[in-house]
């Protein structure tokens, strides 16, 4: 499978970041272990632990440490008011966006430029 667009994952990263977090409260392994198993099989955690810890600056997520038994204490994070506000914005933009960029791209292309 192709590596997918590094600059169009950039864009929607937090976007996927914030629901994941709102589906379930995790820790930053875990968050790249759900995108992989959704299809981006090609993140890496040195992509979403720089986006976690800028959605924490923004305060968007709020983390905590919890001890672990299999090693050092882990860093769980979930969406904040404000992080489920910013979800909210951007699921509806992103749709918005997506419907454009659909309608554009499905339209017949004349035989001439092909």
């Amino acid at each position: 499978m192709a590596p997918h667009d590094s600059q169009l994952l950039k864009g929607v990263l937090p976007l996927l970041l914030l629901h994941l977090l709102a589906e379930q409260e995790s820790y930053g392994y875990q968050v790249v272990q759900r995108l992989q198993a959704a299809g981006l099989t090609d993140v890496l955690e040195g992509t979403v632990y720089p986006a976690l810890a800028r959605l924490e600056r923004e305060g968007r997520v709020a983390s905590r440490l919890v001890a672990s038994s299999s090693g050092p204490a882990r860093k769980y994070y979930r969406p904040t008011p404000a992080g489920f506000e910013a979800l909210a914005d951007g699921t509806e933009n992103w749709t918005r966006h997506t419907a454009i960029v659909n309608a554009v791209l499905t339209r017949p292309l004349p035989a001439a430029s092909r």
